[in-house]
């Protein structure tokens, strides 16, 4: 009677968008547990939910959650998995293991705080910080921060930055599970300098994006039977025809994209064209804006 009671609220609510509707982030942030539904990856990765999702143990031989306050450890079984076999294989590389950041909330969804992504259990963070330990407390992880491997003008890598890491990131990225690897664009100029003609294969999904400087993004692809699941188009050109990435377009990143901001231009006496309608974020959603299966997912038991 509770389940349907919930749908019955939810269905309301989608119906009445317009009156006073509860953001989606709060609900979904609301929820403690998984859905008890089948595994499935529903949306986009910026905009869905993620049904009968999984729970990355706390602590591991070879990896740790960290903070574990966010209750942000949870994924598709995929991507569960994935992160078990990287850290293996990071403690391969002489590593403790891996410290991962934020995967996605118990149900996937907006979340009250940070990403934009991270909503249908397919993301995760991966601190560039290499462990010294395995065994961190809870209390330690809340406190211990990662490292950034780039310089403060954002063109270059520092001190930080390992052939190990670059070691790590190609086995990260040769997965066939992996879509795309978000890292800061440093590391991906960095990594194109020592790029073999062999490399093009998994090099050409570690793509550049700002804010990625203390960890390294990991995003797999729709998992089979999730047919829900809206996979995403590559963003370069040159990278859907076999190229790398390591062209022109990477260097955008640390020029035109690092340059001030133009002033604006005087107006003119023409009339201008009226502005488009601001586009909503994530943090702003209402269930409307989700897929309507994500309903469901929030008011499972």
């Amino acid at each position: 009677m509770q389940r349907f009671a919930g749908m019955f609220v939810l269905a309301a609510m989608l119906a009445h968008p317009a009156c006073g509707e509860t953001l989606a982030n709060r609900l979904f942030g609301a929820k403690p547990v998984a859905s008890a539904q089948k595994p499935a990856a529903i949306g986009s990765y910026a905009r869905g939910c993620g049904a009968g999702m999984v729970q990355l143990p706390e602590t591991g031989p070879t990896w740790q959650a960290m903070r574990l306050s966010r209750n942000r450890n949870w994924g598709q079984p995929e991507l569960v998995q994935y992160l078990v076999d990287l850290s293996a294989a990071a403690k391969a590389l002489g590593w403790a293991g891996l410290y991962i950041g934020d995967m996605s909330q118990p149900r996937g969804g907006p979340m009250t705080s940070g990403h934009a992504s991270h909503q249908i259990g397919l993301d995760a963070d991966v601190w560039m910080l290499p462990p010294a330990r395995v065994n961190l407390s809870r209390s330690e992880r809340e406190k211990i921060s990662s490292v950034s491997v780039r310089t403060d003008d954002q063109r270059h890598v520092n001190g930080n930055w390992t052939p190990a890491h670059r070691r790590l990131l190609q086995l990260a990225a040769s997965d066939p599970r992996v879509d795309r690897i978000f890292v800061a664009a440093a590391v991906k100029i960095e990594m194109c300098k020592t790029a073999k003609r062999a490399d093009k294969a998994w090099l050409q999904k570690i793509r550049p994006l700002y804010g990625h400087n203390t960890h390294f993004h990991v995003r797999l692809k729709c998992p089979a039977g999730s047919r829900f699941c809206q996979p995403q188009s590559p963003t370069v050109s040159t990278l859907s025809k076999g190229g790398d990435g390591c062209d022109e377009t990477l260097d955008w990143w640390v020029t035109t994209y690092l340059e001030p901001p133009k002033k604006p231009a005087k107006k003119s006496a023409r009339k201008t064209k009226p502005k488009k309608p601001r586009k909503k974020t994530a943090r702003e959603f209402t269930m409307a804006d989700l897929p309507k299966q994500c309903a469901l997912v929030l008011s499972s038991q």
